[in-house]
This record gives structure tokens, C-alpha cells and sequence, in this order.
């Protein structure tokens, strides 16, 4: 029973966070290129910071590599921002005024609504979210 209560590896929890990378990534290609979903300026800006970090924390995967963190957060943290600030535009909170989608797609389309919450910017802010704690976890454990 001693084993149930061990927490996972360091290698373990960076897998986690590159598996949430992956998916992500996977999730984004499906959305542009078999739903052929336009991605807006603000969906190409988050994808610029998300599709290096499946590279990245692979690197760091093998060998286990604690510097990773120092790359993939501000990568991260970054995306997050991007994010949340696509989050902001989609509810209406920031006015039109300042948008950046003022050509190509629209960055408040609604392309998909699952449980009347669950838009693609809020996959991504979810995404981006999950990959931040993970990461802080792993820095924090690595620090000890």
C-alpha cells in the first residue's frame, strides 16, 4: 500500500505537461485543418507561443532536463496572457475599438460552445493554464 501514496516523478509530471502540450497542439491542427475553422491574429499569436513548447519540454524529457522550466514557462506565460486577453475580447469585455482582428478572421467567432462555456479561447486559456501549474509544480519540486 506504501506505493499509492508516492507522488509522481519529476520526469513524470514534465510528460503530463508535454502530453497537455501535445494534445493542445493536436487539438488546434484539428480545428483549422479538418473543422476548417479560420484561426483569427490572436489564435495565430497563441499558437506561435504553444507549438515550440512540444519541442521543448520533449528535449527535456530525454534526458530529464530541470532547466527546462527556465524555457517552456515564459513561453507559457506568455500564451496565458495572450489568452486571457482573447477571453476578455470574446466576452465582450474589451471594446471593439481596440481588437486586433480587424482583418482575416474574426476573433469573437464562435466556432464551437460545449456546455455554454467551453469556447476554443477558453480551451486554450485552459490549456495554457494546466501547462503553467504543472510547470510551477515541477520548478518547485526540482527546487527543494
Amino acid at each position: 500500500m506504501d506505493h499509492l501514496n508516492q507522488k509522481p516523478s519529476n520526469w513524470t509530471v514534465l510528460f503530463l505537461c508535454w502530453l497537455v502540450v501535445s494534445i493542445s497542439v493536436m487539438g488546434s491542427l484539428f480545428f483549422s485543418h479538418v473543422m476548417e475553422f479560420a484561426p483569427c491574429v490572436l489564435c495565430w499569436y497563441q499558437r506561435i507561443f504553444l507549438f515550440p513548447l512540444v519541442i521543448i519540454l520533449a528535449v527535456g524529457l530525454f534526458p530529464f532536463d530541470k532547466n527546462v522550466v527556465r524555457y517552456a514557462l515564459p513561453l507559457a506565460i506568455v500564451g496565458w496572457l495572450t489568452a486571457a486577453y482573447h477571453n476578455l475580447l470574446y466576452a465582450g469585455i474589451i471594446p471593439e475599438s481596440i481588437q486586433p482582428c480587424s482583418q482575416g478572421a474574426s476573433c469573437t467567432e464562435e466556432y464551437i460552445d460545449l456546455f455554454g462555456f467551453l469556447s476554443i479561447p477558453m480551451l486554450s486559456l485552459l490549456s495554457f493554464s494546466t501547462i503553467i501549474a504543472l510547470l510551477i509544480i515541477l520548478n518547485r519540486r526540482i527546487s527543494k
